[in-house]
């Protein structure tokens, strides 16, 4: 396509163009030059100058009547702006464009046409503000798009339409709030050919996690139809997490998949004078990720690619924010825009750890954005009509929000929407602000009716709760860089894999016990023997209930598998190559039988604590099926994704034989002890673990010290006493006398010794202790970790 007055082809563009074609279709020319070779489709266009813009204005002796009327009204006052910026968006829509524009643009769609084998092409007709886009300002949403447009008619309107839109009010607030002299800005055009997504699917990606900032994800979301429902936050998305470092080295690690409700799609409309419109999306295409892991892996490849090359063009990495569609006519991916991510790329200083310090009724759940927590008076806002009655401070609750809700939503404590994912128009501004959101909640605008106060939580993993009343909460802030070097590895103890991509980010040697019973129990929900044997259940409704949690998997096997492999690459991906020990499941019968469908597959005992539990289950006839499944996902996660830094530690082993039968077990399915580097560790909490620790060495490749459970069977104390509990002391000499010995020994053999008990973590004085005997590493809360980090780097005399 050649280059005409005021109009640019995409391929004669790239980033310098920012002052000629704004943010969005200067991107678009630096992705089709630098990034098409590299296999990256994105669909071609042409850009109409930002000079068009001026010269439209010009000629119709627009300029000083526009900007005199921005420069004589409050531009924070909302009702004041509102009728002068209407005015202002009449005036420039309304005129023809100079006539040189209008044939350059009319030649060039012309070209693009015939470039695709028809007479008058499908494009896209998007604004890109000449301060849009930027590393430090995204002006998201903030300007008009206008999809399936055909014909020179519509297209000269939609350009005119886009022009205008640099004056809605949420614009003119938004360049005011950022240091943004309205004369300063000016909007080009980008006309794009259309991908047939209203056929397929469409949506966004950011190269990193969106609510942690965690570097070493993509993070793929999307739903049917065009992409604007997604951006909108019209639909709640599916989400799907891939990990960087070893896709880059030849693995399939998409380690989280998220299933939305996908509930309503927007496609071309085929009559009558609007251009979309809105489907419902049929149930059994709801209940099917809307990608298959190629094409996810190809996306995130994709995006991995062009935010390297943004990154080496900026001289610092650069995350990116990525639009995709995938067109079903071909079965093609695009890529369709993308801008630098502009809200943890400027992150810097100390982390802020919020935790909540009391209980309350959950109202709601939906999907977190951000970690921060929120309170105040609830108010709920259908439109943005009734924005007016929002005041500082107070919680918004409404079905979803769009770009014209923007001036007035700095007022809010926190964001609840009824509709949305991570990447919708709340979840981006309540990033930009800093402020908690739940988005995706489903019916927080009628549960909230009648409601006086909520407390919004996001710091609890990445499902947000809205809680009722006023719960006290705590503010930390942890600066990484100025924990002190300890004398002793300071590694972490995680149940919560939501929470892994956080403190994956905190200076620790890694993960010293990753328990799966939370995966268990908070993410699949049902007693695997119940899942393989549904047929054993008597109660019928409980049958029911499996039907119905396991229907979109391939099989109930399946199921348990890709939820605990799910959750455990999640901690594996959030801390490698940092070493991630992950314990295989130890519930107690009582807590197994409270799992869905337990009640027929375990036992009644008087002293579960002391009972079949631990490595006595796994080779036993009636778990051994339910531990096939376990080490399924933990291969999976080791051998499909990459995650060789996982490491798997055996609980409660009462003998050397049962370690054995244990070793074997696991062999037979497929996870053999120093095959392909894997590590076998054994929980150190049983006197016999300690008494025969030489004989263990010669079988495991180090211990982990429960404090807990080894306090409890050295003293003879039944943890969960009331009436024993001023015995209870994991600082007893005894109990330190075992601990010393177990160390002494392993080391003989070349064996490592952790602790991942809690007593480091309510007594940080004991971690030197621990120091003292020469243990090589202390697994603790992330709450202890600056204490902890403390006293371990202080003289041992202070």
């Amino acid at each position: 396509m050649k280059s005409l007055p005021y109009i640019l082809p995409f391929e004669d563009v790239n980033l310098a163009s920012i002052p000629e074609v704004g943010g969005k279709n200067a991107s678009l020319g630096e992705l089709i030059r630098n990034l098409r070779q590299s296999g990256v489709l994105i669909p071609d266009g042409f850009a109409v100058t930002a000079a068009a813009f001026r010269q439209h204005l010009e000629e119709n002796n627009l300029e000083s009547e526009v900007y005199g009327a921005l420069e004589a009204v409050n531009i924070l006052d909302p009702d004041a702006l509102a009728p002068v910026a209407f005015a202002v968006r009449e005036k420039i829509r309304s005129p023809p464009l100079p006539t040189s524009i209008e044939q350059g643009i009319c030649e060039a769609y012309l070209a693009l046409s015939r470039q695709y084998g028809e007479a008058e092409s499908d494009v896209a007709v998007r604004s890109s503000a000449t301060a849009e886009d930027l590393p430090t300002a995204s002006f998201a949403g903030q300007q008009e798009t206008y999809l399936n447009v055909r014909g020179r008619v519509r297209l000269l309107q939609a350009v005119r339409d886009c022009m205008a839109s640099l004056f809605t009010d949420r614009a003119i607030v938004y360049r005011a709030e950022r240091g943004f002299a309205q004369r300063d800005v000016a909007l080009s055009v980008g006309i794009q050919k259309m991908v047939r997504s209203d056929l397929a699917a469409a949506g966004v990606i950011f190269t990193l996690d969106t609510e942690s900032g965690f570097r070493d994800v993509v993070m793929i979301t999307g739903s049917y139809g065009l992409g604007e429902m997604v951006v909108q936050g019209q639909v709640n998305p599916d989400e799907f997490w891939v990990h960087k470092s070893t896709l880059a080295e030849g693995y399939r690690p998409i380690i989280r998949r998220e299933l939305g409700s996908k509930e309503t799609k927007l496609v071309y409309a085929t009559a009558g004078t609007s251009l979309v419109k809105e489907l419902r999306v049929p149930v059994e295409d709801r209940q099917r990720p809307i990608l298959t892991d190629d094409e996810l892996l190809t996306l995130a490849r994709w995006s991995v690619a062009i935010e390297k090359h943004y990154s080496e063009r900026a001289g610092a990495l650069t995350p990116m924010d990525i639009e995709w569609a995938k067109d079903g006519a071909t079965g093609q991916l695009f890529v369709v825009q993308a801008r630098p991510e502009t809200v943890h790329a400027q992150a810097k200083g100390p982390l802020s750890v919020y935790r909540l310090r009391g209980k309350g009724k959950v109202l709601l759940r939906g999907k977190s954005v951000g970690s921060q927590i929120g309170s105040g008076k609830v108010c709920v806002a259908h439109d943005v009509t009734e924005l007016r009655k929002l005041r500082a401070g107070e919680i918004l609750v409404a079905p979803m929000t769009d770009p014209d809700w923007e001036p007035v939503l700095q007022r809010a404590a926190a964001v609840v929407t009824d509709h949305g994912g991570r990447t919708c128009h709340a979840a981006i501004v309540a990033r930009e602000l800093g402020i908690p959101c739940v988005v995706g909640t489903g019916t927080a605008t009628e549960v909230a009716i009648g409601v006086q106060e909520m407390t919004v939580c996001c710091a609890e993993g990445d499902e947000g709760k809205v809680y009722e009343g006023l719960i006290p909460f705590t503010r930390e802030e942890v600066d990484p860089k100025r924990l002190p070097p300890t004398s002793v590895p300071l590694m972490l103890n995680i149940s919560k894999p939501e929470q892994a991509f956080f403190l994956g980010q905190l200076p620790t040697a890694g993960v010293g016990l990753a328990r799966i019973e939370f995966i268990i129990s908070g993410w699949i929900g049902a007693h695997p023997m119940a899942l393989l044997h549904p047929e054993l259940i008597k109660n019928s409704a409980v049958r029911s209930q499996l039907l119905d949690l396991t229907r979109t998997s391939k099989s109930p096997a399946e199921y348990f598998i890709g939820k605990l492999a799910s959750g455990v690459a999640q901690i594996a991906a959030a801390f490698y190559p940092r070493p991630v020990i992950v314990r295989l499941s130890d519930f107690k019968t009582n807590e197994y039988a409270g799992l869905l469908g337990g009640k027929d597959f375990e036992p009644i005992e008087d002293n579960p604590m002391l009972g079949w539990r631990g490595a006595s289950r796994y080779y036993h006839p009636n778990y051994r099926e339910g531990f096939a499944l376990e080490c399924a996902a933990l291969r999976r996660v080791r051998d499909e994704m990459g995650l060789r830094n996982l490491k798997v530690m055996v609980p409660f082993c009462r003998t050397v034989e049962e370690a054995r039968k244990v070793l074997d077990e696991m062999a037979t399915h497929g996870l053999r002890r120093g095959e392909n580097g894997l590590e076998v560790y054994v929980m150190c909490e049983i006197p016999s673990n300690v008494i025969l620790a030489e004989a263990f060495s010669e079988l495991f490749d180090g211990f982990s010290i429960g404090s807990n459970d080894l306090t409890q069977l050295v003293l003879g104390i039944d943890r969960d006493s009331e009436i024993l509990g001023p015995l209870w002391d994991e600082q007893n000499p005894a109990v330190e006398q075992m601990i010393t010995s177990v160390v002494h020994k392993a080391h003989l053999y070349g064996r490592k010794v952790g602790l991942c008990g809690q007593a480091p973590s309510d007594h940080p004085e004991f971690a030197r202790f621990l120091a003292g005997v020469g243990i090589d590493s202390i697994s603790i809360t992330s709450d202890a970790l600056p204490k902890v980090a403390e006293v371990l780097a202080r003289p041992s005399n202070s």
